[in-house]
């Protein structure tokens, strides 16, 4: 969140957006405040671990920690205190490459030369270091990047053998991944189908997935759904207790950039040839669901049982939606 131009005691303001996102919301949260991004997540960090560990930071930096306004010393006793993984943007690997140059510390990281950094590592944690030293390398984002895949993935309410049952959850998962790529305004090439059992159980095991590439790319929810249901039929087993079961989506790509093609083979136009005039269809069929409530307008094999449906998961401690 952009602060520049907010007037006032930024701490105190912070302290009543924390409290009103627990007594609204009902989920405790920190808020750190810097002035980089990177300096930002360092301070929530500081802000969470001020409070969870008493004596890993000082006390007054507790669920809100405000970067810019404490004194360079006070900074770097921050930085000191803080381990080097704990920063934005360092992975384990980097971690242990630093670590094996004596860079222990975001204060070690935060004084070594930029270009050095860039030279031996990348211009990525260039920019890190850069955004440590207050200067800012990385925008904010108005809005999130598209995703580069799409997944939905649900463990089962009990093990289930059934192929019948097993296509109406990938029925399930495949349209609510269709929905969120429509969402983002994304095609899939690419769709993928997992089934496995539960390795916490004493039954034979058994996981499997499998690729089905798209003709053509799509979000038409009957083009997926029929793909999905296909892979999961080529690697179902009979005799194996399956505990969960998944669809991603891959290939991923704007809904703007359409390759078409000639319609030389009529058997296979078929699946080609409605894609061009169910977008509309498309639409209707989300903004049913939103309107009246997921699932109202669904694939008919994804069953009509509603939560009834023997692999739904279990959901008894859920809270009421009164």
């Amino acid at each position: 969140m952009e602060l520049t131009g907010v007037r006032g005691d930024l701490v105190q303001r912070s302290f009543k957006v924390r409290a009103r996102i627990l007594q609204w919301v009902g989920i405790p949260c920190c808020i750190g405040i810097g002035q980089t991004k990177t300096l930002a997540k360092l301070a929530n960090h500081v802000a969470k671990s001020a409070e969870r560990k008493p004596g890993s930071y000082p006390a007054e930096l507790a669920q809100v920690c405000n970067l810019t306004t404490i004194t360079p010393e006070e900074l770097e006793a921050v930085l000191a205190a803080t381990p080097v993984n704990e920063i934005w943007g360092v992975g384990k690997r980097i971690t242990e490459q630093l670590k094996q140059c004596g860079i222990h510390t975001a204060l070690d990281l935060t004084n070594l030369d930029p270009a050095t950094v860039r030279g031996h590592w990348s211009v990525v944690l260039e920019r890190t270091v850069r955004e440590l030293r207050g200067e800012s390398c990385v925008d904010l984002e108005d809005s999130p990047e598209p995703k580069k895949q799409i997944a939905c993935t649900r463990s089962f309410g009990r093990p289930i053998s059934e192929l019948s049952a097993l296509c109406e959850a990938i029925t399930h998962f495949a349209s609510r991944a269709a929905e969120k790529l429509r969402a983002q305004s994304s095609v899939a090439g690419q769709v993928v189908c997992f089934v496995r059992t539960s390795p916490f159980r004493d039954d034979p095991q058994y996981s499997k997935s499998v690729s089905v590439p798209l003709r053509r790319p799509s979000a038409d929810t009957g083009v997926l759904v029929a793909a999905a249901v296909a892979g999961m039929k080529s690697i179902y087993r009979p005799g194996f207790k399956m505990a969960k079961a998944g669809v991603m989506l891959l290939d991923l790509q704007s809904d703007t950039i359409q390759q078409q093609e000639l319609d030389l083979d009529e058997a296979i136009s078929v699946e080609a040839g409605p894609a061009k005039d169910r977008g509309r269809l498309m639409t209707m069929l989300d903004d049913l669901n939103a309107r009246y409530g997921k699932g109202t307008v669904l694939m008919a094999s994804a069953g009509l049982a509603g939560d009834q449906r023997e692999w739904v998961m279990k959901q008894e401690r859920r809270t009421p939606g009164y």
